[in-house]
């Protein structure tokens, strides 16, 4: 008879938030791995996976029960036992009693400090088939969570709301109750491509069946590194290469199921705007990744990577291009509106902004900048009064539209527009340094 089987765990809900995805997965199973350790169920291998509707766990060799074991429970002291003639004092026959036993079935222990009644029993290890449904709900529960949401009449609360719950243990599937949730073999699809449920044959088979039937990878590193593939492959074919930020692939991973890249393009007009404000647009906002030259500098194309296999790719492309095109007018707009004001010319407007509630307005905050950049520049010998210069102007790009709409671009943005008003290069530089750490 087997004595092991793969456990597999897979929690199926409404779309997960994406940069807290990978977090939730590895906690699940780290969470899983204690908690089957903690009741002595020593397993096999882990593997997580997780994509934007689902988490799930595959365990290996986990135990078809506890282990059988020894329970010894110790009672009163021997010499506190017995009276002088030997008979049981009321103690050990009270222990005995709540033992289920009588006092001559009771053994002795002999230790450092004396010897003692004991009562050993042999405890028969729980299945833990009626273990898991507990251990799951719990380790569910501690789930680190953004935000916690209930839903329907139900008062349980989870970070999406859920849809199916599988359990399957080797190739049976649990019956249970897991947050409300009716447990079973079948898993769900993908949301367009196979919007129906799929029966997991064995906790093994998990992966291969929901690509094969149901057109998802479950496998979050796999689908990275396919998207890593795919970008850099379109990136080639664009005669560039592609932009991959480490942060925009993982949160581009965390949102597709069945990822495809496809590339697309835009007005090269629009590369007349400083190449950070683009990359922000297309990163930022779009989840794009942006394509340069050997040189490094802007390619007019982009590669978003859609969530299905469509049969009209072009179809994707024109729509993600026509949305590229409305949001680049934005900072084409910004650009030219920013630059029909001077940066010092903006100074006055700081006094409205808070600082902080008790060091007073941004305008403020520049003045302390100010002095001491002042001090500091007759200690070290440094030019006074460009020192001065920027730090007068250091704070002046927070008001303007693009940082507003690009927070990310604030001194980057400085740079830009003290260039544009003339100002000396060695200024306009420290506008962009003074955030670097």
């Amino acid at each position: 008879m087997t004595t092991t089987r793969d456990l597999l765990v897979e929690i199926g809900t409404e779309e997960l938030p994406p940069k807290a995805l990978r977090r939730m997965r590895d906690a699940l199973q780290s969470s899983l791995d204690t908690l089957l350790d903690e009741n002595r169920l020593v397993h096999g291998d882990s593997h997580a996976y997780a994509t934007p509707r689902r988490l799930a766990v595959v365990i290996r060799d986990v135990p078809v029960a506890q282990p059988d074991r020894e329970v010894t429970k110790r009672g009163p002291a021997v010499k506190a036992a017995f009276d002088a003639d030997g008979k049981p004092t009321r103690p050990a026959e009270g222990f005995a009693r709540s033992c289920g036993v009588s006092v001559d079935e009771l053994e002795e222990l002999q230790t450092d400090k004396g010897s003692w009644l004991v009562y050993r029993s042999a405890e028969t290890g729980l299945a833990s088939s009626a273990l898991l449904p507990a251990l799951i709900e719990k380790a569910l529960k501690a789930l680190p969570m953004p935000k916690r949401m209930r839903w329907g009449s139900s008062d349980i609360e989870f970070v999406r709301p859920l849809h199916w719950v599988v359990l399957l243990f080797g190739t049976e599937a649990i019956s249970a109750t897991v947050l409300d949730i009716d447990t079973d073999r079948y898993s769900r699809g993908h949301r367009f491509h196979h919007n129906e449920p799929v029966a997991i044959p064995d906790a093994a088979a998990y992966v291969r069946t929901l690509q094969q039937e149901g057109m998802v990878e479950a496998d979050m590193d796999q689908r990275r590194d396919s998207i890593r593939t795919q970008v850099t492959e379109a990136g080639t074919a664009l005669g560039g290469q592609a932009l991959i930020d480490t942060a925009l692939l993982d949160e581009v991973t965390a949102l597709v199921e069945w990822p495809v890249a496809i590339s697309g393009s835009y007005d090269p007009r629009f590369l007349e705007v400083p190449a950070e404000a683009l990359v922000s647009s297309m990163q930022d906002h779009q989840k794009y990744f942006p394509v340069v030259n050997e040189q490094g500098a802007l390619l007019p194309h982009f590669i978003t990577v859609a969530n299905i296999a469509s049969k009209d790719p072009e179809q994707i492309r024109a729509g993600n291009e026509r949305v590229i095109r409305a949001r680049l007018e934005d900072a084409v707009f910004f650009w030219n509106q920013d630059r029909k004001q001077s940066l010092h010319s903006r100074a006055s407007q700081l006094d409205g902004m808070t600082f902080q509630n008790k060091l007073g307005s941004l305008g403020d905050k520049q003045i302390r900048v100010a002095t001491l950049a002042t001090a500091l520049a007759a200690e070290l010998g440094f030019n006074n009064e460009q020192v001065q210069r920027a730090a007068a102007l250091c704070k002046c790009d927070l008001v303007t539209s693009m940082v507003f709409e690009f927070p990310d671009l604030q001194g980057i943005m400085g740079r830009y527009y003290a260039l544009h008003d003339g100002e000396d290069e060695a200024v306009a530089m420290a506008l962009d340094e003074q955030y670097q750490p």
